[in-house]
């Protein structure tokens, strides 16, 4: 079969977006809903990498396209997301600056992960890691400096806007992040404080911190994704994005630079969107790292596979009941939001990786589970599914299912191989929940149910 390389025949729309964090999640999430607003061809996207320079050359040798790849029960249907119009390597430093001074870029979006936000254990920007002392001085000897954490690359392209006096901007977070954009304020005015007092306070008055609650489970992309493809578009596209048909986007902004027609493409806004982040980060994030953690010692590879294990599914049942009875959302809104859940991660066509989700429960468990776990203990009930979770963690630190990929993985593994494992886990995700006896013993007795012989749904 001859194909044919994917290439604009039009030119890209005009960067009025800056994006930190390019990767599959970006491209099928916030870049496909602009590419589908209304006014789509004023707002393009500058989009820089993370880690991995190559996939912005992959992007930017097709001219910024890309295939996504919805795959539903119906088949799988290609789209050409057209939105981004440059990509970049996380080191073209300069370049960021030069965007950040212009009039014309009115919002700068954001999906890191929550470990880019160097937070400490209260909340605050971790002012003590090293990687915050050296952007600090570089950014104090000169505000054009490289930097590498993504608090500094903020702080640096809000100075040089700030120079430039290019006027308001906004940042949005669409990080899995309870309350993202007053934490995300919080740590990059910290920062800026710390450089200089007055950029925090141009900080304060010009610079927007916009909140946002995002869902699409979005999976790796692999031969068969780039193969599929070329089958179904004869287009070679050497960087497709496989996704699911569902997706939501809520947010909580003014915008005072402008921003795209999103509600055109599907965007819900509100004026606050905790009780939305709060749905999405215990029942679908949460009911995930359950199935990360349990599913991969049960010897499952995927959430379908995990998922359509009885044993897997009632943990995850029990789970989203203890979750639910702290959710202010109505009862049938809620039933109907876990039986769509169910349908999403039994997709055939959606390989959602237990390994990919299992990285970083060190930050993820204490947004995911903790939350419900110490509801319910407050209100004296010992919720299982909650120790179910903590427990498969445990195990899974034990180097019992996947491999360990955590920012905190030597202190996470040190808790979990302790003399006393389950009170020093405990007090890991939360500061003084290991002195909760009852709930120690109830981690426990979990611990020996996570096994392939318990073959009985427990």
């Amino acid at each position: 079969m001859t194909t044919t390389p994917l290439r604009r025949q039009v030119p890209a729309p005009p960067v009025r977006i800056v994006h930190l964090g390019l990767g599959n999640f970006h491209r099928a999430h916030q870049a496909w809903y602009t590419a589908r607003a209304s006014d789509a061809d004023a707002w393009g996207i500058a989009a820089f990498t993370g880690r991995r320079p190559d996939a912005a050359e992959r992007l930017n040798r097709q001219d910024g396209l890309y295939t996504l790849l919805v795959r539903g029960a119906d088949g799988d249907h290609p789209e050409v997301v057209t939105s981004i119009a440059r990509a970049h390597a996380a080191t073209e430093h300069a370049e960021f600056l030069d965007l950040l001074r212009r009039n014309e870029v009115a919002v700068v979006t954001l999906t890191v992960t929550e470990a880019a936000y160097l937070l400490s254990a209260d909340g605050q920007l971790d002012e003590d890691r090293p990687e915050v002392a050296a952007d600090l001085a570089a950014l104090r000897t000169d505000a054009t400096a490289p930097v590498t954490t993504v608090p500094g690359r903020l702080v640096a392209g809000l100075a040089a806007r700030r120079t430039a006096g290019a006027g308001p901007v906004t940042v949005l977070s669409c990080d899995n992040l309870a309350h993202n954009g007053p934490v995300t304020g919080s740590v990059v005015t910290r920062l800026a404080e710390l450089v200089d007092p007055g950029l925090a306070q141009w900080i304060r008055s010009d610079v927007e911190f916009a909140s946002s609650m995002v869902d699409r489970i979005t999976p790796a992309t692999t031969d068969e994704v780039v193969a599929t493809v070329e089958a179904l578009t004869g287009v070679h596209d050497e960087s497709p994005v496989p996704t699911e048909p569902f997706s939501e986007w809520v947010v909580a902004g003014e915008f005072r630079a402008g921003r795209p027609d999103w509600e055109s493409s599907g965007v819900v806004f509100v004026d606050d969107v905790t009780v939305h982040e709060q749905r999405k980060l215990w029942l679908l994030n949460g009911s995930h790292s359950l199935l990360a953690y349990a599913g991969a010692l049960l010897g499952h590879r995927t959430i379908a596979d995990a998922v359509a294990d009885p044993r897997c599914r009632a943990w995850v049942e029990t789970f989203w009941d203890e979750a639910c009875r702290h959710l202010p959302i109505p009862a049938e809104d809620l039933t109907r939001y876990r039986a769509a859940l169910l349908d999403r991660y039994a997709n055939p066509g959606v390989r959602h990786l237990l390994a990919q989700i299992a990285a970083g429960g060190s930050l993820k468990l204490p947004l995911r589970i903790v939350p419900a776990l110490r509801a319910e203990r407050a209100a004296g009930r010992f919720p299982q599914g909650c120790a179910t979770a903590v427990a498969a963690w445990m195990r899974h630190l034990r180097g019992e299912s996947t491999p360990v990929d955590d920012p905190a993985a030597d202190r996470a593994v040190a808790a979990a191989t302790s003399d006393d494992p389950v009170r020093a886990v405990l007090d890991l995700l939360h500061h003084g929940l290991g002195d909760d006896a009852d709930l120690v013993e109830l981690v426990s007795s979990r611990l020996d149910v996570l096994t392939p012989a318990a073959a009985h749904v427990t």
